[in-house]
């Protein structure tokens, strides 16, 4: 990724592409990343396409949606949150290709995807000079921003089963642990001059296995822990409740445009 100084004016001449951060993308951030374990866990497991296979296949549909996201002139929720998607359902099938298919293990795995989360966020704040999410311009800052978000939804499903299956907590122990721990975040935010860049990241972070374990919650069967709703019942009304969402948030990006 250059940095010349023309490169930088391209990229403050661009429109800022991302969604704003408000209390809505949060809750729209958590719906897309558990609808992203729910998909995911459908495509490798339940109709049994196994992860090598349905890495491959979530991949190109990652591809395809970032390139669209890219090539676009302005923000569309819906394109923007079709991303959040793909990245989810990437990362899952992803993290469970390491973890289980290469043997590496949870703990192991999620050490590794944080290792990698940490040089993707050092790289973007050496070659842009910001990691600020609030003005994302040019498609090289949308590169390492797009970057940083699949790498963390991979930890995320790393980190998630990690605390549901391997720490002992299991399924509602792993979620009100990542939930203490965002409330936390979310207090920090309110209450102290934490940088609000560092606290946006780790709440990025947090929110995916917090998706994750939720999404096991929904998925497993009673006897796991779980509440047994299934890998397909569970997408189909995680992606109804995200459809509803990205649909306010449309009609809501076209009346301030409008005005």
């Amino acid at each position: 990724m250059s940095n010349s100084p023309r490169d930088r004016v391209a990229d403050a001449n661009e429109t800022n592409k991302v969604a704003q951060v408000t209390f809505a993308f949060w809750i729209m951030k958590i719906c897309a990343t558990t609808l992203g374990e729910t998909a995911g866990d459908l495509l490798s497991m339940t109709l049994g396409i196994g992860y090598a296979l349905s890495t491959v296949v979530l991949l190109a549909f990652f591809f395809a949606t970032l390139g669209a996201q890219l090539a676009s002139r302005r923000f569309h929720p819906a394109l923007y949150w079709a991303v959040i998607v793909s990245t989810s359902t990437a990362g899952t099938t992803m993290s469970d290709l390491v973890d289980r298919s290469f043997g590496l293990g949870y703990g192991l795995g999620a050490s590794l995807l944080a290792a990698c989360l940490v040089a993707v966020l050092l790289g973007w704040r050496r070659d842009v000079g910001t990691l600020s999410v609030e003005r994302v311009r040019g498609r090289r800052t949308e590169a390492w921003y797009w970057t940083a978000i699949l790498v963390s939804n991979t930890l995320g499903t790393a980190l998630g089963d990690y605390l549901a299956d391997s720490s002992g907590l299991g399924f509602l122990g792993g979620a009100a642990l990542v939930g203490t721990a965002i409330a936390l975040v979310a207090a920090a935010a309110a209450f102290t001059r934490i940088d609000r860049v560092v606290l946006f990241w780790i709440a990025f972070v947090l929110t995916r296995p917090f998706g994750a374990t939720f999404g096991d919650l929904l998925t497993k069967p009673v006897d796991a822990g779980g509440l047994g709703f299934g890998t397909s019942g569970s997408s189909l009304v995680l992606a109804a409740i995200l459809l509803l969402l990205v649909a306010a948030s449309s009609r809501a990006t076209r009346d301030t445009t409008a005005a």
